[in-house]
């Protein structure tokens, strides 16, 4: 059991992902931010309380740059609240057969009792990688959200400089250290580290 830091968005983003799937929402869908969603530190994208963006630009914050306020934003949206967007986080870990995971936020800042393991964030990560969607945004290595006026830079820098790098989500809190799940594919073969 040990802390994953932003590595945690794998769940949050396969939430995300799916609910766009499955007709829950749409990327064109209009999010405004709750005051709770624009206090969130960490890697963020300065939402501010009763701010609106889409769910596409608040989807690619989350994957691109780890936005922690983008991502309470999204589970808010999705489930009514935080706290009931991670009971379905934990759910759906459990449903995958992840049996050393407990998800205590959204998005892996510091918290006690939060924690996963490499074998339970590859299940996730597999499963994320069912959704074509995903791929969309894993792959980006500069972007911009709000018309331009606000520059993402991947927090992978495999995407740029591994030959095949297709994602998937990097973490660093001072507990937790440097985390990653990796994705890559080559010669016809999709890996997961």
């Amino acid at each position: 059991h040990l802390p994953i830091a932003s590595v945690t968005k794998v769940i949050s983003t396969l939430l995300v992902v799916e609910a766009i799937d499955n007709g829950k929402i749409t990327l064109q869908d209009s999010v405004t931010v709750s005051e709770y969603a624009a206090g969130m530190g960490g890697s963020q994208v300065f939402l501010e309380a009763g701010e609106t963006m889409s769910v596409e630009d608040l989807l690619k914050s989350v994957i691109v740059v780890s936005a922690n306020d983008a991502t309470v934003a999204l589970g808010e949206h999705i489930c009514g609240s935080e706290a009931a967007f991670i009971s379905a986080m934990n759910e759906r870990a459990r449903e995958l057969g992840c049996e050393n995971s407990n998800f205590v936020n959204t998005n892996g800042l510091p918290v006690e009792n939060h924690y996963s393991c490499a074998y339970d964030i590859a299940l996730i990560t597999r499963e994320l990688m069912k959704h074509e969607l995903v791929f969309k945004y894993t792959g980006i290595w500069m972007d911009t959200i709000r018309d331009g006026k606000f520059g993402l830079a991947n927090t992978n820098k495999l995407i740029r400089f591994y030959k095949g790098a297709t994602g998937m989500k990097t973490g660093f809190t001072g507990e937790a250290k440097y985390c990653l799940s990796g994705t890559a594919k080559r010669d016809g073969m999709h890996l997961i580290a």
